[in-house]
């Protein structure tokens, strides 16, 4: 599903350059799982491949199912399938999350050739999936994020995820501030969304998340590089040992 291929990127308002040389292969259906230390170029790595503006690819290629998305806009990757939940996501003062959630929704169906959903079914839908996602309703009338702890920015991140529906997932440090009882929600929702022609992205710092939401390959990212790859075990040996090993046998 995803092939990045020899993949250099830098940020565009000051030419640092933090991808370097990176290949990495995420077939459907897997959950690949990316860790590594800060600064190792884990959230760049989301930015680029959701096409967010203020990087610049300047070298090798991103196929997503076979074709270059390197062309394409945040829009227009999105529209294809391709799903970022952010790290920090942001409050959006006068956006209504429900009126956000339906006019994504539209767009993503209108992308795939299908008709809007009427109101009473995309509300019916939305009930559904919040209630799975042990969400309250309440949470959904507040505008988009705005007075929301970091477990309910999360969890609605997660709603938006089984909304849309996306092929490629890309996780951003999603249990980054979360307690253990959000963190298991989080992860419940995102388990539910595993599927043959779905491909995750879990991008973390910390073994735990992986006990909720077990991987099926391991990816050690290092300055812009995939530095080792494995299986959980090999999460499990980060946990314990930490990165000065396996940076040490790559250098």
């Amino acid at each position: 599903m995803l092939e990045i291929r020899n993949l250099y990127a830098r940020i565009a308002e000051d030419g640092t350059e933090i991808i370097r040389g990176l290949d990495l292969t995420v077939r459907a259906g897997e959950v690949a799982a990316i860790m590594g230390p800060n600064g190792s170029g884990k959230s760049t790595l989301s930015y680029v491949l959701s096409g967010r503006d203020g990087y610049e690819v300047t070298k090798g290629d991103i196929l997503y199912n076979g074709e270059s998305i390197l062309e394409l806009d945040a829009a227009e990757r999105a529209a294809k399938g391709i799903f970022l939940a952010f790290q920090y996501p942001v409050e959006i003062p006068g956006v209504a999350t429900m009126q956000f959630l339906k006019v994504a929704l539209d767009e993503q169906r209108k992308a795939r050739g299908e008709e809007e959903m009427t109101t009473p079914a995309f509300l019916l839908f939305v009930k559904e999936t919040a209630a799975r996602l042990r969400i309250d309703m309440q949470m959904l009338k507040r505008p988009l994020n705005v007075g929301f702890s970091g477990g309910e920015k999360k969890r609605a991140e997660i709603l938006q995820m089984a909304l849309l529906e996306p092929k490629l997932c890309v996780l951003d440090e999603t249990d980054s501030g979360l307690d253990i009882d959000a963190l298991k929600i989080v992860a419940d929702g995102v388990n539910t969304l595993r599927s043959r022609d779905r491909a995750v992205i879990v991008i973390t710092h910390y073994q735990r998340l992986l006990d909720y939401i077990v991987p099926d390959t391991v990816h050690v990212l290092y300055r812009g590089n995939v530095i080792k790859s494995g299986d959980k075990a090999l999460a499990r040996q980060l946990e314990a040992n930490g990165y000065a090993d396996v940076i040490a046998d790559a250098a």
